[in-house]
């Protein structure tokens, strides 16, 4: 399963006034794991910047004169992110945004590059509606560390998405999803070699400071989530 994360920044907030694309980042999850591959693009937008949007991101026209337009790095981009899930937060947005420049040098819409299109925020408003969901509430929702986000910007965003996605989508059970079913004794098939395999001692490295800290703030976020709820949180009172 093959995913990607993507932000884009823009001059603006509709693409309807003309408004275009300043930066575009993606970053690849496959199987719901970082693989380290990522796009990050910086576009000309041949236009000025509109002062509010400077203000969110920080960039002006001047900052931007001498990079690539758009039609320039469209190949790079499509070739990163054709045929995988695209996850955006408030992904009506960039996709329009995005839609408008692929018209713009005559390529094909997203819908049919993308295998499927994920909403986070509206994953977010049907989890927990009625609160606010930015990308900087749920941060501190799942206790993902957003210090460094002083303004907006596409890649840094894209990582924060990241891990609030994942944090966001992932049960308590998937905690063991990679360990193998057992085998019963007697059983046909490849998977015997699951009960014949001799035992490897399990070597256990002790977490740090820095681990430990953000494992109890997760479950802090979980517990506050499930009111109370969380069931490592009971386990760990409980041996205690």
């Amino acid at each position: 399963m093959r995913q990607i994360i993507l932000d884009t920044e823009t001059t603006g907030l509709d693409h309807r006034q003309g408004h275009r694309i300043i930066e575009i980042a993606g970053l690849e999850l496959v199987d719901r794991r970082p693989t380290g591959r990522h796009v990050h693009l910086y576009v000309n937008p041949e236009r000025e910047i509109d002062a509010g949007a400077t203000e969110v991101h920080g960039m002006t026209w001047d900052d931007l004169r001498d990079k690539p337009r758009f039609s320039d790095v469209a190949d790079a981009f499509l070739e990163f992110a054709r045929g995988a899930e695209w996850i955006i937060h408030n992904a009506p947005f960039d996709v329009g945004f995005l839609d408008a420049e692929l018209a713009l040098c005559d390529r094909a819409g997203c819908s049919s590059l993308y295998a499927k299109l994920t909403d986070t925020l509206a994953l977010a408003r049907e989890r927990f509606p009625g609160k606010r969901n930015n990308l900087d509430a749920l941060c501190e929702r799942f206790g993902v560390d957003n210090a460094g986000r002083k303004l907006h910007g596409a890649l840094l965003d894209a990582q924060l998405l990241a891990e609030v996605y994942l944090a966001m989508t992932r049960g308590q059970e998937s905690l063991t999803i990679d360990i193998p079913p057992p085998v019963a004794a007697g059983s046909g098939g490849g998977d015997r070699m699951w009960a014949t395999r001799p035992r490897v001692p399990l070597a256990v490295p002790a977490p740090s400071e820095h681990e430990l800290a953000a494992h109890a703030a997760y479950l802090d976020a979980l517990d506050r989530e499930s009111k109370g709820r969380c069931v490592w949180r009971t386990l760990g009172n409980a041996a205690a």
